[in-house]
């Protein structure tokens, strides 16, 4: 199979192992798969949205590359084990309107990426974004749904949501990057500033990788609070989110970065994490968002940090707290980075324990 074939294959083969097959089919008696009906809990208005569907699950690259279409399956299976699934209100997202994208991407970028799969062109960038079948639509879900889950926070329908297909904190206005093609987190931020005219958002960023695209995307914006803590970019991709950077004109200050170096593991994070609480206190946000990558956690392949599911269930425990107190609780948590299929079940499962519980 040529290189482009390889990268247009992301179809996931049919399932032969008959647990996995009886989990599936008890998803989608509960709604979870796509083309179904949501799913609504009786207490709705204080459970959570969870966001899940085949076409979120469809957001990935053909093998080898580590970012699979079987994300979303591992983090549902370590759900179901653990009775957590019945605890949220499943909900399938929709496709993003051009005009929902550029809120916050190019026209020229949406037009790139949708003419990408039809004119020959392979990777959106240098390589680590391929193009795949029916990319744009695929894509256009991912920040569909964090918009629709919005939309569901800010009406009171429920009070937080988690979607771990999302949080591709890499894409730039203006073009894809680190297996990002469209930054749903950016629009759902945008969207609040533009839209809603919320004076003070919050980002909070666990992933390993430095969340570029948020944060070049608002540096200038001093309503947009940032606490991104990560592998020290000196050795990990994208190589930005430095100490002295915390803003620019207006913004400075406004902004948090925390480098941890190779190998750090939950007592450096826990160490580093009242700082985080400190600068999220000063400005009071009136709304928070979590990307809770899982490839901070020991053993994923493409970072060197060694934390523990604990790192996220303490952190998201801390902003629903905040939430509670400075927001009217409302939260959104998406699923960002995660390499390893055990990690981001076990870290994406326990910030889903907290969001039920809290």
């Amino acid at each position: 199979m040529s290189k482009p074939d390889r990268m247009l294959s992301n179809t996931a083969k049919p399932c032969r192992d008959p647990t996995r097959r009886a989990l599936l089919r008890s998803l989608c008696a509960a709604g979870v798969m796509a083309g179904l009906t949501p799913r609504r809990t009786a207490s709705a208005a204080t459970s959570v949205a969870l966001y899940v569907s085949d076409t979120l699950a469809a957001y990935g690259f053909a093998p080898p590359h580590p970012f699979t279409t079987q994300r979303q399956a591992s983090f549902l299976a370590a759900v179901e084990a653990q009775g957590l699934l019945a605890a949220g209100t499943t909900v399938a997202g929709r496709a993003a309107s051009v005009e929902e994208l550029t809120r916050f991407h190019t026209r020229a970028h949406v037009e790139r990426v949708m003419a990408a799969e039809h004119d020959g062109t392979t990777a959106l960038d240098d390589g680590d974004t391929p193009v795949f079948r029916d990319m744009h639509r695929i894509a256009a879900t991912v920040v569909g749904s964090a918009l629709s889950g919005l939309q569901d926070v800010l009406d009171g329908a429920h009070h937080r949501s988690l979607q771990p297909i999302g949080g591709l904190h890499h894409a730039a206005r203006d073009h894809a990057a680190g297996f990002c093609i469209y930054n749903d987190v950016a629009v759902v931020i945008e969207t609040l500033r533009r839209e809603h005219g919320m004076a003070r958002v919050a980002y909070v960023d666990i992933d390993a990788h430095h969340g570029d695209g948020v944060f070049y995307g608002f540096e200038a914006d001093p309503g947009v609070i940032i606490a991104d803590v990560h592998q020290d970019g000196r050795t990990l991709f994208p190589g930005s989110g430095h100490r002295d950077e915390t803003g620019s004109g207006a913004a400075v200050g406004s902004k948090l970065n925390i480098e941890l170096p190779p190998r750090a593991g939950d007592r450096e994070f826990m160490a580093a994490w009242p700082e985080v609480e400190a600068h999220l206190e000063r400005h009071a946000p009136q709304f928070f968002i979590m990307q809770a990558g899982a490839d901070s956690l020991a053993g994923d392949p493409l970072a060197q940090l060694e934390y523990s599911a604990a790192v996220h269930r303490h952190v998201t425990t801390r902003l629903c707290a905040l939430a509670a107190r400075h927001a009217q609780g409302r939260l959104m948590v998406f699923g960002g980075g995660g390499y390893t299929p055990a990690n981001l079940a076990a870290a994406w499962s326990a910030v889903l324990a907290v969001l039920v519980s809290a």
